[in-house]
């Protein structure tokens, strides 16, 4: 029996190999994407598998296809969770599991591992992906059925067998991250009148120790699309790397919250995404010159709607691709420039320009020049009002006060 493992080094899917190869007897080959951790070493993680007990290790460099495929789409259809979260890590899954299953094609195997929590999100967003993909492969999920109930079991049965791990008893944080996002839980951090502690983030700087003053950047679009840096046409992944280098160096892009889990529970969540929310900031700002108000305001709502299906690990289905196809129409304009400045803590979009912008001076201005026509208005009113002066006379003559 062959059994391809989702692995990343981190706690769980460290002390999985071993596991599994103890309670299956199969051969166990890990798989593991690179999706732009900062500290992510291809060869080590190959070799920290294999020294594990691995048979085989599969790592692919899979960030381009990640912020092309996924990030883009989400920031082009304004998907923030629950009005928040960027979504980095529902965003991750969708491909990790689709290269999961076509590795365990290629390899001979019938069933694939991940290391999700009975009652964490990314087990619906794995499972629900392999069933669309191949629904013939068994799917396993050690944390769901194995002894290790906390992350100190966890722990102590890696350091019985001399498994190097990431985390110690003192600091047993989880920590998801790639190049859209950092997303760190556990430890103290569960107590929702705790802060975090300092050590936890990774990719921003306090901002108390913030550069002072700040820095003006311009942020270009190219259909809902950015593609420049201050006129600097970047590759994605370059574009990304840079906005997070910078908007991390002054604290932006710190998120703690309380959401809603797909399992039914409360989770407080601390993330991390520098490039993400200004990104997602300028591509807004862009759309509300662009975009007409009813279009706009739809596409508000099916933002939520898209928001929350991606974060239910419904990527592949049917209503994503539908959704998506709506998201695209609305992009084809969605081009120009976006001017932010980036100070301790927070970011403020200062300049906006598109070549098809809405804006007309002309009818905006209270100057001269103004061309909006006033005595339209009046006429305006009294149909616009209509409805409502009807329900005003019914209502007093039935004598309401």
């Amino acid at each position: 029996m062959k059994i391809v493992c989702a692995y990343s080094g981190g706690l769980d899917t460290s002390v999985m190999i071993p596991w599994l190869s103890e309670h299956y007897d199969a051969e166990i080959i890990t798989y593991t994407g690179d999706l732009g951790q900062s500290d992510a070493d291809l060869e080590a993680i190959r070799a920290k598998a294999l020294a594990t007990g691995a048979a085989q290790a599969v790592v692919d460099d899979l960030r381009e296809r990640f912020v092309t495929e996924l990030c883009f789409p989400a920031l082009k259809g304004g998907a923030l969770y629950e009005g928040q979260y960027p979504m980095h890590t529902a965003l991750g899954r969708p491909l990790l599991a689709q290269r999961l299953c076509e590795v365990a094609e290629e390899r001979g195997a019938c069933a694939i591992a991940h290391g999700c929590t009975g009652k964490g999100n990314d087990q619906v967003r794995f499972e629900v992906a392999a069933q669309c993909l191949a629904p013939h492969l068994e799917v396993i999920a050690p944390l769901r059925e194995w002894e290790l109930t906390t992350r100190e079991a966890e722990i102590a049965y890696a350091q019985e067998r001399g498994i190097p791990i990431p985390v110690t008893a003192e600091k047993p944080y989880s920590i998801d991250e790639n190049i859209w996002g950092c997303a760190i839980e556990c430890g103290e951090m569960e107590d929702l009148w705790a802060e975090p502690p300092p050590d936890v983030w990774r990719m921003t700087a306090d901002p108390a120790e913030a550069p002072k003053g700040s820095t003006e950047i311009t942020l270009s679009f190219d259909r809902g699309v950015p593609n420049a840096i201050d006129g600097e046409i970047l590759p994605a992944v370059s574009l990304l790397e840079r906005l997070n280098e910078l908007a991390g160096r002054y604290g932006v892009g710190r998120i703690d919250m309380v959401e809603n889990r797909v399992v039914g529970l409360k989770s407080r969540e601390v993330y991390e995404g520098p490039a993400a929310v200004v990104l997602h900031q300028a591509h807004r700002e862009l759309e509300r010159i662009v975009l007409d108000r009813a279009t706009q305001h739809y596409k508000m709502r099916v933002a939520q709607d898209f928001a929350t299906l991606i974060y239910d690990g419904l990527w592949f289905g049917p209503l994503r691709e539908a959704l998506q196809a709506f998201i695209e129409q609305t992009q084809e304009r969605v081009t120009g420039d976006v001017r932010v400045r980036i100070s301790a803590g927070g970011a403020r979009v200062t300049g906006r320009r598109s070549p098809y912008s809405l804006y007309d001076d002309g009818l905006a201005t209270y100057a001269d020049g103004d061309t909006f026509t006033r005595e339209a208005a009046e006429g305006f009113l009294e149909l616009y009002g209509l409805s409502y002066r009807t329900w005003g006379r019914v209502r007093r003559g039935q004598g309401a006060s």
